[in-house]
């Protein structure tokens, strides 16, 4: 059996307090299990919560091992690690994942600056568990016992990869920090700058980016799509930012023949009750036009393909 877990949905920053209880006020982190293999999908501050589930309940069954996949490196994917409990625990086995940057920086010496004694008592050199560190691109990973990935870069100011989860059948694909491919170059003839060729291959390739994007959602059973904007928010300004739309994501989902969408990656400003009536809208809008099913993601919610 395949599941998802989330501990964490929110984006930027963490959100606690009375107004992100129904929600989730943790930064990005998904617990999926392929029967009895282990899968964390970012290390955000919902990591922690996570990390003592496995302590009660995992552990006693055995050391923990486990691949966690980092969509990218910004703050809010990699600040709960520190505090994820397993990594003080001998015998814990970690595999940590995920896009090489632009920078001269590791991905180990990226999350694990976070321990160093500028930021955390405990240093990397200190940790109890064994970790390995892999640096990957667009491929495709056999995690073994019919458990596989798929990668593909998404649209974000830093290097970011989606991920494409396969077990008997079924797939869970996460695509965040994401937003539209669009023409960077000037379409208005008016526009000093405008070239006509250059706008030409513009469209063509920002056309072309976004069928491959949808080509990766193709079928998914459940999808876990970047969510943080309304169409109106996101062109009053937010262009170029990293990050969707509902408006996009439902789209996209639609065409790619999705079963279940997620909206995720909650804007830190966004209550409660906000989600709740852009949730309902969002559902209104698609009762009857689509077999696809939308809502807002919520921490602490499993779902079981």
């Amino acid at each position: 059996m395949l599941s998802l877990t989330i501990w964490g949905d929110r984006g930027s920053m963490p959100t606690p307090g009375p107004d992100t209880v129904v929600f989730g006020g943790n930064t990005s982190c998904l617990e999926i299990r392929a029967d009895s293999r282990l899968v964390i999908v970012d290390a955000g501050s919902g990591i922690r919560q996570l990390g003592d589930k496995l302590m009660r309940e995992d552990l006693k069954k055995g050391p923990i091992d486990a691949d966690i996949f980092i969509t990218h490196t910004h703050w809010d994917h990699i600040m709960g690690f520190p505090m994820f409990t397993p990594i003080y625990v001998p015998g814990t086995k970690l595999r940590i994942h995920g896009p090489i940057t632009y920078e001269d920086d590791t991905l180990e010496q990226v999350i694990g600056s976070q321990l160093s004694y500028r930021y955390w008592p405990v240093r990397q050199e200190e940790l109890a568990a064994k970790i390995e560190y892999q640096q990957i691109k667009e491929t495709t990973i056999d995690l073994g016992g019919g458990l596989s990935v798929r990668t593909k870069y998404l649209n974000h100011p830093v290097l970011c990869l989606g991920y494409r989860f396969e077990y008997e059948g079924r797939a869970i694909v996460t695509a965040y920090d994401n937003e539209p491919f669009r023409n960077v170059f000037p379409t208005d003839p008016a526009d000093p700058q405008y070239d006509e060729e250059a706008a030409r291959e513009g469209d063509a390739a920002a056309r072309e980016e976004n069928e491959k994007i949808l080509r990766f959602y193709r079928g998914a059973d459940l999808l876990v799509h970047d969510t943080q904007y309304t169409a109106k928010e996101y062109n009053a300004g937010k262009a170029g930012w990293g990050h969707s739309s509902y408006e996009f994501a439902i789209n996209a989902a639609h065409k790619s023949g999705v079963k279940r969408l997620l909206l995720f990656h909650h804007d830190p400003n966004r209550s409660d009750a906000e989600l709740q009536e852009l949730e309902l809208f969002y559902q209104e809008k698609l009762h009857g036009k689509t077999a696809l099913s939308a809502e807002m993601a919520r921490e602490g919610r499993t779902y079981q393909l």
